[in-house]
């Protein structure tokens, strides 16, 4: 996300729902309140922004964010702060690939990781950036375990696993890793510039696989960020979001999707527009009322259920601070063409 978060804090969604998104509460069969739109819409009492794949360890679910706090929760619904992974890490890698510094180099603000499990370990991918220009990197960080209070906790830097200059047409920062049926890890990655690229990664270290591997352009258009790659069945699905977030009731963060027989594409919309050259079908979209701005999604199957998370932003006029994302988490299930459909509670 090019806009980092400045404050990851709790957030009381049903007070702050109530008071700050100006729709009147639902009266028989009127306009439903904020406070049930957010239940729908499945919102927590988490303040994120750039929320990560949620990633299950032992009995319990953890999410991480731009700005490096973890979550934990045993149901998806009551989460718990605990402490984030790079605190106390030495990294030299943010140095190596922003040398002057900036938002999110040397200054241990990272943005938007990615967690998942490959065999015995966890990764974490997590970017660093210039702000404003693409001279960002992606480095990885590695742990045995997600739980703080086991023995085996211990989060070890990977170093750095791709870099993009200002000579280059890419940006790298907003990794998502997705690890594939065969065993190949892959990493997407990509804000505005030539948009979303792929490269693959060696399962083993989470670097990447060869300096010189190829590097695959997934979709583009002016302002597309946030990437998160699936693979449900015989389709990869990619999600990505257009437009622009953290601006209250102005943002217009939306995400949009297609799908691919292959891993490096070419991604497809439901009308068959490649992705590449601007296709994607809008997905998980509300541009007025209480909520504005899906973005960063991310998929967990629990037992044979689904479900998606991103984070959302309230439509306060400016209110609340204009990076105030909260986390949600709906049911998610699939249409008979295989397209997923994201849902509403009940």
């Amino acid at each position: 996300m090019i806009f980092a978060a400045k404050h990851l804090i709790t957030l009381n969604l049903v007070a702050a729902a109530v008071a700050l998104a100006q729709t009147p509460a639902a009266t028989g069969g009127g306009t439903p309140s904020p406070t049930e739109i957010a239940r729908k819409m499945g919102m927590r009492n988490v303040r994120v922004h750039d929320p990560s794949t949620i990633a299950k360890c032992g009995d319990e679910y953890y999410v991480y964010a731009t700005g490096m706090p973890m979550f934990h929760s045993k149901d998806l619904v009551n989460w718990t702060p605990g402490p984030g992974p790079t605190a106390g890490l030495s990294m030299t890698w943010p140095a190596e690939a922003v040398p002057r510094g900036g938002r999110g180099g040397g200054g241990g603000n990272y943005w938007a990781p990615d967690v998942i499990k490959v065999k015995d370990k966890y990764f974490i991918f997590l970017s660093a950036s210039a702000f404003g220009v693409n001279t960002s990197g992606i480095g990885a960080i590695s742990s045995p375990t997600l739980n703080p209070d086991d023995p085996a906790y211990k989060w070890t830097d990977g170093g750095l696993v791709v870099k993009s200059e200002t000579r280059d047409n890419f940006n790298c920062i907003d990794p998502a890793a997705l690890c594939d049926t065969d065993g190949k890890l892959w990493l997407s990655f990509g804000s505005f510039w030539g948009g979303i690229m792929l490269i693959e990664l060696n399962p083993e270290t989470g670097a990447r696989i060869a300096p010189n591997s190829p590097m695959y352009q997934l979709a583009h258009f002016d302002s597309i960020e946030a990437s998160y790659l699936y693979k449900h069945d015989n389709y990869y699905y990619l999600f990505v979001n257009w437009g622009m977030c953290c601006r209250n009731a102005n943002s217009t963060y939306n995400m949009r999707l297609g799908r691919s027989r292959n891993v490096t594409g070419p991604y497809l919309d439901k009308e068959g527009k490649p992705m590449a050259t601007g296709g994607g079908t809008s997905f998980m979209d509300i541009s007025d009322g209480p909520l504005v701005g899906f973005g960063h999604a991310g998929i967990i199957q629990v037992g044979d259920k689904f479900y998606i998370s991103s984070h959302v932003e309230v439509n306060n006029s400016g209110a609340e601070p204009a990076n105030a994302g909260t986390l949600s988490i709906r049911p998610l299930t699939w249409d008979v063409q295989g397209w997923p459909v994201a849902g509403q509670w009940d």
